[in-house]
């Protein structure tokens, strides 16, 4: 094994160990631990290593005069990996058709490289020159950073919820706010995705109920320029008021302005007769106190009706875009059955909204007669773009 395989294997065998009898593995394990870690791997993973491998990995691991060297496969590794990052169950069949690049494994050792990285630079002494030094050049980069537009990037943020265990997601930067267990535990139930559900709840202001979104995922905006997209897998809203989509918020309580874009499901018309629609929605809130928020856009995919099959089709792939410059907001909308399918302008329109927070939202409103159904995540992008006059 490379040096960095193999630091992190033993890094990774201790976690595992660990994390089976809550405790650090100080000494080779006995037979009857290793068959019980065997038997944990086996039944939170749907995978299996042999005992006897186990207990010569602990003897490796932990210098015993017993040891020789190692050097398990891929598949172990990717194994103890999925224990560790806590990755949907699974079986070999289905690893083997769907998962044979072994994911777990390779995020496992890539976040392990970046915290030894991590460790050995903040070991390294530094002497005040070189400090100096990287002052200077940190002052010139920022004015040409601030004089120069066109030397500006884009910072890109990308999540493709290969893994959405709670680890990874921190050290992605997520947070949960308002979490719901029993759905929050089932949000790796599809692999490659993450899974919401439209859980009972909103940020529509409603002088009759708290404003809540359960398992509202949320990370930090840090520009006032960006484009932001999500995309969603097989996402059909079929009843009142299903939906999911993006939500901007100016703080996390709902007390300041938000905007929100949505895949969303409508047959309520005011007594009036019409075909119930799956459409984009547009809403933007002033907070708690009004009352009234505004619809600034409320266009229809699909009208339901003979056709639902072929409009099925056509929501395989459903992708939403907010881009900011300033207060100029544009939303756009995708879907198709091929996942390229180009985006479409839905609105655009001046908002005075400086958001701090970017959610990815599902939810039914505060009704109770629409199913909670499993919300399919398979993409999300956020880029920091140069604010350019």
């Amino acid at each position: 094994m490379k040096d960095i395989d193999n630091s992190a294997f033993i890094n990774l065998f201790k976690e595992a160990c660990e994390k089976c009898f809550g405790h650090p593995l100080t000494e080779m394990l006995s037979e009857t631990e290793s068959k019980l870690l065997c038997n944990q791997l086996l039944e939170k993973t749907g995978l299996v290593i042999g005992p006897k491998s186990v207990k010569n990995y602990s003897a490796y691991v932990n210098n015993s005069s017993e040891a020789k060297a190692e050097n398990p496969s891929v598949a172990t590794l990717d194994t103890l990996a999925r224990y560790v990052l806590e990755a949907p169950y699974t079986d070999e069949a289905k690893r083997k058709d769907n998962e044979n690049h072994y994911p777990y494994w390779f995020e496992y050792r890539d976040r392990f490289s970046r915290s030894a990285k991590k460790s050995i630079a903040n070991r390294k002494p530094i002497n005040s020159f070189v400090l100096y030094l990287a002052g200077i050049a940190i002052v010139i980069a920022a004015l040409i950073y601030f004089f120069l537009p066109g030397n500006k990037k884009s910072i890109v943020f990308e999540e493709n919820f290969s893994s959405v265990s709670d680890e990874v997601l921190t050290q992605h930067e997520w947070t949960v706010q308002s979490k719901e267990n029993t759905s929050w535990n089932r949000r790796n139930e599809k692999p490659g995705y993450l899974t919401l559900f439209t859980l009972k709840g909103d940020n529509w202001p409603d002088s009759a109920q708290s404003l809540k979104i359960n398992n509202l995922l949320l990370r930090k905006i840090d520009s006032d320029c960006f484009t932001a997209e999500v995309h969603f897998k097989q996402f059909i809203p079929q009843q009142n008021w299903q939906q999911a989509g993006l939500l901007l918020l100016e703080d996390t309580t709902f007390n300041g302005k938000s905007v929100r874009i949505s895949l969303a499901y409508n047959d309520f018309f005011g007594g009036y007769t019409r075909p119930k629609e799956i459409l984009i929605q547009v809403i933007t809130s002033r907070g708690k106190k009004d009352r009234m928020p505004e619809e600034v856009a409320h266009v229809p995919l699909f009208l339901l009706g003979g056709e639902n099959e072929t409009i099925f089709q056509n929501l395989n792939n459903t992708a939403l875009r907010i881009e900011k410059h300033g207060n100029k907001l544009r939303f756009l909308s995708s879907s198709g059955s091929m996942e390229n399918t180009a985006f479409k302008e839905i609105v655009s329109r001046e908002i005075d909204i400086k958001p701090k927070y970017i959610g990815i939202f599902a939810l039914k409103g505060f009704v109770d007669e629409a199913e909670s159904i499993p919300v399919q995540i398979k993409f999300f992008r956020l880029s920091n773009d140069p604010c350019e006059n």
